[in-house]
C-alpha cells in the first residue's frame, strides 16, 4: 500500500501553530521579535531618561529660590564658556588625552610581542595577565593605588631606595603635574587611569597587529628597509586602527569618570565631578545637564574621526 492511499486525518492547526508558521516563514519578523525587548529597554529606559536629563539644559535655575525655571533659554549653555567652567572642560580633555597617549605607548610593545613572538601557551598566559585586573573590584584597585602613591607609600619608598627621592621631589614641585604627593596630583590621577584602562588598549592593538602579514614585514626588510623604517612605514600604519580603537575606550572612560579624581588628584573638578556635584549637592540640574552634553559632543567628534581610520574593524 502506498502512502498516498492512506487516509490520514489532517492535523488541526491552532492559533499558536499559525503564528509559529508565520514567524518561521518571515525571518525578519523573528529578528524583530528577538530584538524588540532589548530595543525597548534601551530606547525607553536608557535613551529616554538620558534625553529627558539632557533636555534640562535648556532651562535655568532661579538664583534666589534655587528652583528650576522651565522656560527655554540658552543662558545655561552659555555658562559653560565661563572661565571656571571652561577650565573644567579643558582639564578633563587634557587628562583623557594624556591617559590615552600613555596607554598607547605602554600597550604597543606588549601587544607586539604577544602578536608576533608569543607561542600558544605564552599567548594564553598573556590574555590571562591582561584580563585578570578586570576581575577585581574597581574601588579596590583605586584605593590600592591611593596607598601606592601616598607620600609614605611603596613608590616613594622605592624611589628612596634607588636614590631617586630628589627627582621625585623635583617632579612634585612642578606647577601643573606636581602636588604635595603623587596621590594628590594630576600625575597620580593619570597613572591610576592608565592602570585601569590599559587592558582596553592592549587587546585592540594586539588584534590589529595579528592582522599584519608577516610576509609584508619580511618583504620590506628584503627591499632594504631598516627595522625602524619597517616599523614606521609598515607596522604602525597597519596597526593604527587598533590604536584608535583602544583610544576610543581609554579616552571615553577617562572623560566620564568621577571616582578616581575624587579619591586621587587635586581639588580641581573634572567633568564627571562637576555633573555629580551640580545634580546632587548643588541641585543645579540644568547646568549639570549642560556639562553632560560636553563629553557626548567630544566623543561624537572623536568617533567621527576614528571611523575614517577603520578603527571600528579592530574593535
Amino acid at each position: 500500500m502506498s502512502l498516498a492511499a492512506l487516509d490520514l486525518p489532517a492535523r488541526p492547526v491552532g492559533l499558536r501553530g499559525r503564528l509559529s508558521d508565520l514567524v518561521v516563514r518571515r525571518g525578519g519578523l523573528l529578528t524583530l521579535l528577538l530584538l524588540l525587548p532589548p530595543l525597548l529597554w534601551l530606547g525607553l529606559v536608557y535613551l529616554g531618561s538620558l534625553f529627558i536629563f539632557l533636555g534640562q539644559s535648556i532651562f535655568s535655575i532661579d538664583e534666589f529660590s534655587g528652583t528650576i525655571v522651565r522656560e527655554p533659554t540658552f543662558a545655561t549653555l552659555i555658562e559653560l564658556f565661563r572661565p571656571a567652567n571652561y577650565d573644567i572642560v579643558l582639564r578633563t580633555v587634557a587628562i583623557a588625552a594624556a591617559v590615552t597617549v600613555l596607554c598607547a605607548i605602554i600597550a604597543f610593545p606588549i601587544a607586539y610581542y604577544a602578536a608576533r613572538f608569543a607561542g600558544p601557551r605564552a599567548k594564553a598566559a598573556f590574555y590571562l595577565a591582561v584580563m585578570m585586573p578586570l576581575w577585581s573590584s574597581y574601588l579596590v584597585k583605586v584605593y590600592g593605588w591611593k596607598l601606592l602613591l601616598a607620600k609614605e607609600g611603596a613608590i616613594g619608598w622605592f624611589a628612596g631606595r634607588l636614590g631617586l627621592s630628589g627627582a621625585l621631589e623635583a617632579w612634585l614641585a612642578l606647577p601643573v603635574v606636581g602636588g604635595p604627593s603623587l596621590s594628590v596630583s594630576y600625575t597620580g590621577m593619570v597613572l591610576t587611569f592608565t592602570y585601569l584602562w590599559l587592558p582596553f588598549m592592549i587587546l585592540p592593538v594586539q588584534a590589529a597587529l595579528e592582522r599584519v602579514p608577516g610576509s609584508l614585514i619580511e618583504a620590506a626588510g628584503d627591499l632594504g628597509a631598516s627595522p625602524a623604517k619597517v616599523f614606521r612605514t609598515v607596522i604602525l600604519p597597519l596597526a593604527m586602527p587598533g590604536v584608535v580603537a583602544g583610544a576610543i575606550f581609554t579616552f571615553s572612560l577617562t572623560l566620564g569618570d568621577y571616582i578616581v579624581p575624587q579619591i586621587i588628584g587635586t581639588s580641581a573638578l573634572v567633568l564627571g565631578q562637576a555633573v555629580y556635584t551640580l545634580q546632587g549637592t548643588a541641585g543645579n540640574i540644568p547646568l549639570a545637564a549642560a556639562f553632560s552634553l560636553v563629553p557626548i559632543l567630544v566623543m561624537a567628534a572623536f568617533l567621527t574621526l576614528a571611523r575614517r581610520t577603520g578603527a571600528f574593524d579592530a574593535m
